[in-house]
């Protein structure tokens, strides 16, 4: 499975971003895909997931923030942040996981940078 994700940049505090990953190659109907992110001396976090059946699980930090959905056909996740802060600067990562081979992959990560 390669997953390509986009949509990382730079955006001043209170404004809003969109990142995009695409899920190709071997994919079965039990998975979920979602971000986590990884700030410069923390561990990597995570942000959001969504289930193949639309199940989602969001960090605190950013319940009511952002949305995360995904496009099934498209085998796409998106996560819609909004009101971003200083503290939300991270690399963020794209990781599908398959539940039926027990296998889990990341995209490259995308940088976000909120200035203050």
């Amino acid at each position: 499975v390669q997953l390509q994700a986009s949509g990382g940049g730079l955006v001043q505090a209170g404004g809003s971003l969109r990142l995009s990953c695409a899920a190709s190659g071997n994919i079965f109907s039990l998975n979920s895909m979602g971000w986590y992110r990884q700030a410069p001396g923390n561990q990597r976090e995570l942000v959001a997931s969504i289930t193949n059946d639309g199940r989602t699980v969001y960090a605190d930090s950013v319940k009511g923030q952002s949305t995360i959905s995904r496009d099934n056909a498209k085998n796409t996740v998106i996560l819609q942040m909004n009101s971003l802060r200083a503290e939300d600067t991270a690399v963020y990562y794209c990781k599908y996981r398959d539940y039926e081979l027990a296998e889990e992959y990341w995209g490259q990560g995308t940088l976000v940078t909120v200035s203050s």
